[in-house]
């Protein structure tokens, strides 16, 4: 399968190629999974009348997830299959954004089954930056006619929203309906629902748009009570937040639930969480050679760069270098941020950098510290280069054209260790020294 090509900053290649930072440090990476085509239009997720009118707008399209698992298109599972309305409208209605926010929170009824979380993702909208492109075909997503197309107040293109169509305790009619709709031969059906753990074969500004409903999707099935106080939570702000409700309607009359500490603080909400991980390319003192670690469970002759959770109370450098000793005694002085990279399994944020060893006793590996890794070495920056050319593959696939058995495997394009590997055999951690 190819690899899909990496995002780049749409539109922005004249000012990028001006700006005096790409001048000095090249120009910015940006790594699988983000580079999403949508405008989040995040401040409009409250705003109900908006919700209700791109909800049911012909133009609207909808990304499907069942167990996390996007749907795609059966012939071609590097492009996601949005749907219409008149194929979820068996599970989510034709109006889920009725009621507002306070109304939702005030009739909360604990004995009613909640409906499908249901994600506003964005709206498709660089018809405003280049008159007459109404969608990028690059992108992989639908160009809508010009009469077509959706407006509210300033902002005009596709709305998308996603929907967790993963039937709940193996009894969901509605659900079922749905997803028998949309994978069965007939004319709108046909898709399937890729199964991977990982789909790192998608459209790049695709897989952005997967990488956000995943998170936020893991993130709601993951929080269904409250932090404080263990009571049921709902979801809310289009699948962005959820509430503790102070009050409950079962048995058809209005009760206090029992006190939880989140409402007598300023915000009674809870939002999705990023967990920062920093990943590093650590390039040896006289800047010839790379460490590379492997684990246990990766296939023979696989390495890549050292990664690991940055700690509260912790900078960016700190976590690089601490990470770094912990793992194989390295010693690391200085750290240049790279690139970020949005991982959605569940929740990571991929902090991209770049460090030097320390001369002498500081580049010494020993993995007595930590038992993550079943090895450690340094290895030749051209040695590398040979690998990123002919051994690169995702877990569980084989080896690029042209490689040779025992030598050095590494991951994939799409992920941000190839980019950091790249830049560091390309000479970017010299340019940025400048």
């Amino acid at each position: 399968m190819p690899t899909p090509a990496l995002p780049t900053l749409l539109d922005e290649e004249d000012a990028q190629s001006l700006s005096l930072l790409s001048q000095k440090f090249g120009r910015e990476t940006a790594n699988y999974f983000s580079g999403s085509p949508l405008n989040r239009v995040s401040f409009l997720r409250g705003e109900r009348d908006f919700l209700r009118a791109a909800f049911s707008h012909p133009s609207a399209r909808f990304l499907l997830l069942k167990n996390l698992a996007p749907l795609v298109q059966k012939d071609d599972s590097s492009q996601l299959a949005f749907v219409s309305l008149r194929e979820v409208e068996a599970l989510t209605g034709n109006d889920p954004f009725e009621k507002s926010e306070e109304d939702m929170i005030r009739e909360y009824d604990s004995s009613r089954r909640p409906g499908p979380v249901i994600l506003f993702l964005g709206v498709d909208d660089r018809a405003l930056l280049h008159p007459g492109m109404l969608s990028s075909k690059a992108a992989g997503l639908e160009t809508q006619k010009e009469e077509e197309v959706f407006s509210w107040k300033d902002f005009r293109g596709a709305p998308y929203f996603a929907v967790d169509v993963s039937p709940r305790d193996g009894e969901d009619e509605a659900a079922e309906q749905v997803i028998r709709g949309v994978t069965t031969e007939g004319e709108t059906g046909g898709q399937v629902f890729y199964e991977s753990g990982r789909h790192m074969s998608l459209h790049a500004g695709q897989a952005a748009i997967y990488g956000q409903a995943r998170a936020l999707f893991d993130w709601n099935s993951r929080n269904p009570f409250c932090a404080q106080c263990g009571q049921p939570t709902l979801s809310v702000h289009a699948g962005t937040k959820r509430v503790c409700p102070p009050t409950d309607m079962a048995g058809g009359s209005v009760t206090d639930r029992k006190p939880c500490a989140t409402r007598g603080t300023v915000s009674n909400l809870s939002f999705p969480r990023t967990d920062p991980t920093v990943i590093m390319a650590i390039v040896s003192a006289d800047g010839t050679k790379i460490l590379l670690g492997r684990q246990r469970r990766w296939p023979k002759y696989w390495y890549s760069t050292l990664a690991g959770f940055q700690e509260p109370g912790e900078s960016i450098e700190e976590a690089v270098r601490r990470e770094v000793w912990e793992e194989s005694g390295v010693r690391v002085g200085r750290v240049v941020l790279h690139s970020s990279q949005p991982w959605p399994f569940p929740a990571s944020l991929m902090i991209g950098a770049v460090g030097q060893a320390l001369p002498g006793d500081g580049e010494k590996i020993f993995l007595g510290h930590d038992p993550e890794l079943e090895d450690a070495k340094w290895f030749a920056l051209e040695e590398v280069k040979n690998a990123l050319v002919h051994g690169t593959s995702n877990l569980g696939e084989k080896a690029s054209e042209g490689y040779v058995e025992g030598g050095l495997r590494l991951p994939p394009q799409t992920a941000i260790a190839n980019q950091l590997m790249r830049a560091v055999v390309e000479g970017w951690w010299v340019m940025s020294r400048i």
